[in-house]
């Protein structure tokens, strides 16, 4: 008899099984600590829309993996909006305000692309057509960030939502978005007033393993010695901004510029760090042994960076009665409009869009 078990009524179960059975919940228990979601504030929950719109997610999902088809620069660009959305005054959809100016016309905000801008748009009115207006354009830039991600080869993961949309922008506000020249020493004072250690700086920063920069915002690097840069790439970028205000653009991954990936380590493991702020990060020997983790580990990376996201997703979030959710992305909704009359109105309007 094995296992304890005696007597003849007692089952028998051979060895494999027993060994299958205690395989089978190593697993489980595994995945359940792999799956550990982070904590989230008060206001949001992970199944917000569950039942006032419940194919939320694939409504988007399916129509950014259209968007991306044509244009797969979107991706890294909505992934910009939802950063600079966020660490301005919170993930409150202010970066999408017009105003004159707003948060868009700062330099800090330089290059943000309008096709991106008008894809939160479409998937506010697409959303809202299938929904009634339920969704706030704040959740709907968390999401896209998520899609940018996911749908480049990056990690999928889950989200918090029920943020509502702020009424107001902050021009001030984006003097809070740390620049491409940037030492790691200000990232890590930058970031760390709002509770961000220097994993999440790391994991953050891999961002820029897709996209494209313009010629301002990385000049400074094309005679830098420190931190060091491979002289072949500093010629490359030489001819690409013969002068500083040059219009062109480069990406900011050399080896794999539209895939969410780790290659933006090893890039810096080879001087090929396209901001001083990318390169510094290994340079500095409080980062640097993390950008060698993350170079060597992709999985590594990509927990971290889901993890970093959800935490940058909560910053300063409006919950509840705290915002609204805004008829158009652009637009705060007037305060003499009541709820059913907006929400008619916002049907009229998808309805003559049609």
């Amino acid at each position: 008899m094995m296992g304890g078990v005696s007597g003849s009524n007692a089952p028998f179960y051979p060895l494999v099984f027993i060994s299958w059975l205690l395989f089978a919940c190593c697993i489980h228990a595994s995945s359940s600590e792999a799956l550990a979601k982070p904590p989230i504030v008060n206001g949001l929950s992970w199944n917000y829309y569950l039942l006032k719109c419940p194919r939320l997610e694939t409504i988007v999902r399916n129509h950014l993996r259209k968007v991306f088809k044509q244009d797969t620069g979107q991706a890294p660009a909505l992934l910009r909006i939802f950063f600079h959305d966020c660490f301005v005054q919170g993930c409150d959809g202010s970066i999408l305000l017009d105003g004159s100016p707003n948060e868009r016309d700062e330099p800090a905000n330089i290059g943000i692309r309008p096709e991106a801008l008008q894809t939160i748009e479409d998937l506010r009115s697409i959303v809202h057509r299938q929904c009634g207006r339920v969704v706030s354009c704040a959740d709907l830039v968390v999401l896209a960030a998520r899609e940018a991600v996911s749908q480049s080869g990056g990690p999928n993961f889950a989200v918090p939502l029920g943020r509502k949309d702020g009424l107001t922008f902050s021009i001030n506000g984006t003097n809070n978005l740390p620049p491409p020249f940037f030492r790691t020493g200000d990232l890590l004072h930058t970031f760390a007033s709002r509770n961000f250690d220097a994993t999440d700086v790391v994991a953050l920063s891999g961002a820029h393993t897709f996209g494209r920069a313009h010629c301002p915002t990385f000049f400074n690097r094309i005679n830098q010695s420190d931190p060091p840069i491979d002289p072949s790439f500093a010629n490359k970028l030489s001819n690409t901004c013969p002068t500083q205000d040059s219009t062109n653009t480069t990406v900011l991954d050399v080896t794999t510029p539209n895939v969410f990936d780790n290659k933006y380590y090893i890039n810096l493991q080879n001087r090929l760090g396209l901001f001083t702020s990318d390169q510094d990060l290994f340079s500095d020997s409080r980062t640097k042994q993390i950008v060698n983790s993350f170079a060597s580990n992709q999985k590594l990376f990509f927990h971290h960076f889901a993890n970093a996201v959800v935490k940058l997703s909560q910053l300063d979030v409006l919950t509840g009665n705290q915002g609204q959710v805004r008829a158009k992305c652009s637009l705060p909704n007037t305060n003499n409009k009541s709820f059913l009359t907006s929400f008619v109105q916002e049907m009229l309007d998808l309805s003559a869009n049609v």
